[in-house]
């Protein structure tokens, strides 16, 4: 950025003084809410992380300097929770994502499996062919929570994951939604727990929880 384009001192100084007054209201409104779903609250919220990015910006713009908090934007926070009082049912919607750090190991782990079905011949001529074959015999083989733990050994590495509690009136029918499992309404959503590398190293991960 140039010199011409930053903000002036005066510019941060009210940025921040900007962040101070939404502070007053956040703590307000909390004080004063009315329920656990108040949208005071949530208003209030979402006005504090746009005014604290707002200061982020103009302070680093101005001083190359960055504040030592963060606030998660309107963006990652949920909306205010529309959903049964007493849910009758809920689904639990998982993402984990891993990259593939170590393809020979992979296949290496894929063709063990392989090699110990000895009752399906066509699966051991498949696995040596593909990462895309090797990654089907695993996934076929272990639970989900077996690749989180032990994703290692299988030469993968992880990533981000995400974890979503959404509540539901009732249970769906049998193969209501399979042609589009991962749908979810956001003011259904009970809690989440997100797993990132963004987070501080001494954190396990957030939670956000109604």
């Amino acid at each position: 950025m140039s010199d011409a384009a930053q903000p002036t001192a005066a510019e941060v100084r009210a940025a921040a003084e900007a962040v101070k007054a939404a502070l007053d209201r956040h703590l307000a409104a909390v004080e004063n809410r009315t329920g656990e779903d108040d949208p005071a609250v949530y208003e209030a919220f979402n006005a504090l992380a746009a005014a604290a990015e707002a200061y982020d910006e103009r302070l680093y713009d101005r001083y190359d300097e960055v504040t030592p908090f963060e606030i998660p934007g309107v963006d990652d926070a949920l909306p205010p929770y529309a959903g049964p009082e007493n849910p009758n049912a809920l689904s639990v919607l998982i993402r984990r994502d891993y990259a593939v750090v170590e393809p020979q190991r992979l296949l290496s782990q894929a063709q063990r499996v392989a090699d110990l079905d000895a009752g399906a011949p066509e699966r051991a001529q498949v696995v040596g062919a593909s990462v895309h074959a090797a990654l089907g015999v695993l996934f076929g083989e272990y639970e989900p929570d077996e690749i989180a733990s032990r994703h290692k050994e299988f030469g993968l590495e992880e990533g981000d994951s995400t974890l979503w509690v959404s509540a539901a009136d009732e249970l769906a029918e049998p193969g209501e939604w399979l042609s589009a499992p991962f749908e979810a309404d956001a003011q259904r959503v009970v809690c989440r727990f997100d797993v990132s590398s963004v987070f501080d190293e001494d954190d396990l991960g957030e939670e956000l929880v109604r």
